[in-house]
C-alpha cells in the first residue's frame, strides 16, 4: 500500500462523521489492500453515491489522494462515473473541463467511457456558454455513439445534452427528436412530476413548429403527455391531436389558448401550412386504397382553402415525400398511391382495423363469386 494512501485513508477514518462511515473507509482500506479492484470499484461508488464524502472537496481530495493511485487498474467506465461525482466538487468550470479532458485521455481505449467523459465536457461548455463548441462536439461524439450496440445511460446523457443544446439553438426538429430519444434510455419514474410537465410542454411545442415533424404519434403515445392533462396547458394535448388529424377546425377552436403562446402566433403562417399538408396526409390515409382519388374541392373544403391553391399544396405535400401521386388537372382530381408511414393514435388505429374489415369482407365476396363461378370457368 501507498504510505500517501495509508496516511489519506487513516485520516479518513478519524475524522469520519459517524462510526457507520469510519468502518466504510475501514472497508475500503481492506479491499485496497487485497487488490480487490472490482470489489474496491462497486463498494467506492455506492459510498459516494450514499454520501460518504459530503463535505467541501472531499470528493475532489478523495479523487486526488486515493482513487488516482488505482485509476489504472479499474473499469474505465466505471471510472468516469466516479469521476462525474468529483468534477462536482471544481467550481471553476475551465479547470472542471482541463480536469475532464485529462481522464478522457487516461480512458480512450474505451469507447464508451470516452463518450460519457466527453458528454460531461459538453455540459459544462453548455452552461458556459460555448455554443459553438458543444455543437461540433454533439456532431463528432453522436457519430461515435451510434457504433454502441446496446442503449444505456451513456445515451441518455447524451442526448440530454444535445437537446438541452437544440432547444437553446430553437432548433426544433433536432429537439423534438434527441428529446424523445432521450425519454427513451430513461425510466419515467426518475423524472419529477414538474420536469416532466416542463418536458412534456417544450415537446409539443417543439413538435409544432419543427420543420420536417409531420408524425406526432410517438409523442402522443408516450405517457410523458399525461402529465398535462387536467392543466393549464391541457390545451397544447388537443393542438397535438388536432395536428395529428389535420383538422383544421379544431386549430381555429382551439385559437384563444394557442395565441397565448408567442412562438406560435408568429408563426401562424407555417403552422397552417403544416395542418393543412397533414389534412391531406390524414385524406389519404382515411379513404380506402381502391378510391384514392381525392377531388379538388374534397381537398379545398378540408384543408379550408380555395380551388386555386390546391394544386400548389398538394405539390408541397409532393415534393415533401408525404404523399405520392399525381394531378389530374382536367378532371380536377388528385390520385393518390401512397402515404407516408406514422405512429397512429388510437381513432386512426380504430379507422384502420374497420378498412381492414371492409376489404377482408370483399376479399370474401370475391372468393365465394369464383367458387360459384368456377365450373362456367373450367368448362
Amino acid at each position: 500500500m501507498s504510505t500517501k494512501v495509508n496516511e489519506y485513508l487513516a485520516e479518513r477514518q478519524r475524522s469520519a462523521a459517524s462510526p457507520e462511515i469510519a468502518h466504510q473507509w475501514v472497508e475500503l482500506e481492506d479491499l485496497y489492500t487485497k487488490k480487490l479492484w472490482h470489489q474496491l470499484t462497486l463498494k467506492l461508488k455506492d459510498f459516494i453515491q450514499d454520501g460518504g464524502c459530503s463535505g467541501p472537496n472531499e470528493l475532489f481530495e478523495m479523487y486526488e489522494r486515493f482513487l488516482s493511485d488505482f485509476e489504472h487498474r479499474i473499469n474505465p467506465l466505471s471510472l468516469v462515473e466516479i469521476v462525474l461525482r468529483v468534477v462536482g466538487d471544481i467550481k471553476d468550470p475551465s479547470k472542471a473541463i482541463e480536469f475532464l479532458e485529462g481522464i478522457g485521455a487516461k480512458v480512450k481505449g474505451s469507447l464508451e467511457a470516452a463518450i460519457l467523459c466527453e458528454t460531461e465536457i459538453g455540459t459544462t461548455k453548455l452552461e458556459c456558454g460555448d455554443l459553438v463548441a458543444v455543437k461540433a462536439l454533439i456532431r463528432s461524439t453522436g457519430d461515435r455513439l451510434e457504433t454502441v450496440d446496446t442503449v444505456s445511460f451513456i445515451h441518455a446523457r447524451f442526448y440530454n445534452l444535445s437537446s438541452r443544446y437544440y432547444m437553446l439553438t430553437s432548433a426544433h426538429a433536432e429537439y423534438y427528436r434527441d428529446a424523445l430519444r432521450y425519454l427513451g434510455c430513461i425510466e419515467m419514474d426518475d423524472i419529477p412530476v414538474e420536469e416532466r410537465r416542463d418536458r412534456a410542454f417544450k415537446l409539443s411545442i417543439a413538435a409544432i413548429l419543427g420543420d420536417g415533424v409531420y408524425n406526432f404519434g410517438e409523442l402522443l403515445a408516450h405517457p410523458i403527455l399525461s402529465s398535462l392533462q387536467e392543466t393549464e396547458h391541457q390545451w397544447l394535448v388537443d393542438l397535438l391531436y388536432a395536428f395529428n388529424s389535420g383538422s383544421l377546425p379544431k386549430f381555429y377552436e382551439l385559437r384563444p389558448r394557442w395565441e397565448s403562446q408567442h412562438d406560435l402566433v408568429q408563426s401562424e403562417a407555417k403552422l397552417l401550412e403544416k395542418i393543412r399538408l397533414l389534412c391531406i396526409m390524414e385524406l389519404t390515409f382515411t379513404r380506402p386504397s381502391t378510391n384514392r382519388s381525392i377531388p379538388f374541392q374534397v381537398i379545398a373544403d378540408a384543408s379550408q382553402i380555395s380551388l386555386k391553391q390546391v394544386e400548389f399544396l398538394v405539390m408541397k405535400a409532393l415534393s415533401l415525400g408525404l404523399v405520392k401521386g399525381t394531378i389530374d388537372e382536367v378532371k380536377q382530381l388528385v390520385n393518390m398511391t401512397w402515404v407516408q408511414p406514422r405512429v397512429l393514435d388510437l381513432s386512426q388505429i380504430q379507422g384502420m382495423c374497420q378498412r381492414l374489415d371492409e376489404w377482408s369482407k370483399n376479399v370474401k365476396q370475391t372468393i365465394h363469386m369464383i367458387e360459384d363461378h368456377s365450373p362456367e370457368l373450367l368448362a
